[in-house]
């Protein structure tokens, strides 16, 4: 795979799509895996703490991976790169699927390291493939790097609008076998990987203009691209933090995970469909406009979510919170390429790193937190005795702030009438093992469960008051970051404007 100029690059929309497919194919994953945790417990016998180990396989250096290979983007080529994608999706595939013979094999410790491995190296895929697309597109697309960035994008919402959909009708009284699920984000894999054969790929702008790699890195210690990577930062927690919440929540909200879910797939069809038309927006408010007016939808949606009540109302606020989320990502990777032309897929690469890392390390462990820590203090007010009953055995810390939640094993245990509980102890009776939590477990239920039935409502409503309260706070998160776009529109107007700067340091027409 041959490098070439932006300007003779024939091709664009063929490495559009194909970036298209590659994140498309990370949205299908994320969804079929989610889709199908519970063949894996049934099948090999995990518990849903072994099932949380692979998962967090999935996530583990998403966003390290992105910031490592984007720094060698520049020097090895967007084509190299893209081929160890490919290369690396495949190999997850394979480890992936070979879970059933290894389980035939070596048992449950051999299925569990062919799932963990599986998903680690899914997650070093898309984390190529993410560090290499986003600085591509802006390449191909100088003039219209908003515009096409979205499209790109819009790959995302719509894997998780097909695996969503998949794991939907393959999940049934009658489930699909695991493996023809999981085989379907081969699809677009093998798809990007053939749109990908034998294409010449342009070098950044930086790059083809003899940038050196110690004059990219310069960039991020600009004044304003640190405000950039602050408030990144910000929309890693406000939209894949509450993502990996979000269906969780309004599931509570509207007493249905079921509704949860679809409301999830109706929000991810918004952002598809809407991330194709940032182009003409973008003319009419300018790129920092789009990211205000957005940021005020997001505090408006989730605020409204916060204090929604059945169906409809959560229907309504999710609408506006989509609204709100849809063009933050692309968007901003897209200002970061039109002010620091200069940082090739350095600059941009530490956007959507530092946007995952923050996801990770603060998004999501922190919208879970202010859960824990709403619904402790529901119960602590009202139902003391309740409480004392599922408390967890040690405090949470999230930041310096601690708190003493209610146990997730044991708020199952009384969702489920001890269900699952009684699966996991036939399986571990059967494997002759032992396992002190689990039969601790089962020893605070044989005393809980008489008290189960007047205990499961104000648990609920626990559940509720958190996850309410906890949209509620996460808000501000899209509020503030409203107030400082708006500042940045301010700084921007007393300069003439906002203007994209190519990577000689010229500037086009203000907005």
């Amino acid at each position: 795979m041959s490098e070439q100029s932006p300007q003779t690059a024939p091709n664009a929309q063929r490495l559009l799509w194909a970036g298209f497919m590659a994140i498309l194919a990370a949205g299908v994953g994320f969804s079929i895996r989610g889709g199908i945790l519970g063949q894996w417990a049934q099948l090999y016998g995990f518990t849903m703490t072994e099932l949380g180990g692979i998962t967090g396989g999935g996530l583990t250096g998403f966003g390290i991976i992105i910031l490592l290979s984007s720094f060698l983007a520049d020097s090895l080529g967007y084509g190299k790169l893209m081929g160890l994608a490919f290369l690396t999706h495949l190999v997850s595939a394979v480890l992936t699927l070979a879970a059933g013979a290894a389980f035939a094999a070596g048992g449950k410790d051999a299925a569990y390291q062919c799932l963990f491995w599986g998903m680690f190296l899914f997650a070093i895929g898309n984390g190529i493939a993410e560090a290499v697309v986003n600085p591509l597109v802006a390449t191909l697309f100088p003039k219209d790097k908003t515009h096409y960035l979205n499209i790109l994008h819009a790959g995302w919402p719509g894997g998780l609008i097909v695996g969503g959909l998949a794991s939907t009708f393959m999940n049934g009284e009658n489930p699909v076998s695991w493996e023809v699920q999981m085989s379907l984000f081969l699809i677009p894999v093998v798809a990007y990987g053939v749109m990908l054969l034998g294409q010449a790929f342009p070098k950044s702008e930086a790059s083809a203009a003899g940038v050196s790699i110690g004059s990219m890195v310069q960039q991020l210690f600009a004044p304003l691209m640190i405000v950039l990577l602050i408030v990144h930062a910000m929309v890693g927690y406000v939209e894949l933090g509450t993502d990996s919440w979000i269906s969780k929540i309004t599931g509570t909200i509207m007493e249905s995970a079921q509704n949860g879910l679809l409301l999830f797939v109706y929000t991810s069809a918004l952002m598809f469909i809407l991330r194709f038309f940032a182009g003409p927006i973008v003319h009419k408010i300018s790129p920092l406009g789009l990211l205000c007016l957005s940021g005020v939808l997001g505090y408006v949606g989730l605020t409204m979510l916060g204090n929604s009540n059945g169906v409809t109302e959560c229907v309504i606020a999710a609408t506006i919170y989509a609204l709100g989320k849809t063009f933050l990502w692309p968007t901003m990777l897209a200002v970061v390429s039109e002010q620091f032309p200069k940082g090739g897929a350095i600059t941009i690469g530490a956007i959507g790193g530092v946007g995952m890392l923050s996801a990770g390390m603060l998004g999501g462990p922190g919208i879970g937190f202010k859960q824990d820590y709403n619904a402790t203090a529901y119960l602590q007010q009202d139902h003391q005795d309740v409480y004392e009953r599922y408390k967890a055995p040690q405090e949470s810390e999230f930041l310096g702030y601690k708190v003493t939640g209610l146990d997730g094993a044991k708020v199952g245990v009384l969702e489920d009438d001890g269900k699952e509980l009684a699966r996991v102890t036939e399986l571990l009776a059967k494997d002759g093992k032992e396992n002190a939590a689990h039969a601790a477990l089962v020893e605070w239920w044989a005393t809980a469960s008489a008290t189960a039935a007047d205990d499961k409502q104000p648990i609920a409503e626990a559940g509720i008051e958190g996850s309410r309260q906890a949209l509620r706070l996460t808000a501000y998160v899209p509020l503030t970051m409203a107030v400082l776009y708006l500042v940045l529109i301010l700084f921007f107007k007393s300069k003439g404007g906002y203007k994209a700067k190519d990577v000689s340091g010229s500037e086009a027409a203000a907005h």
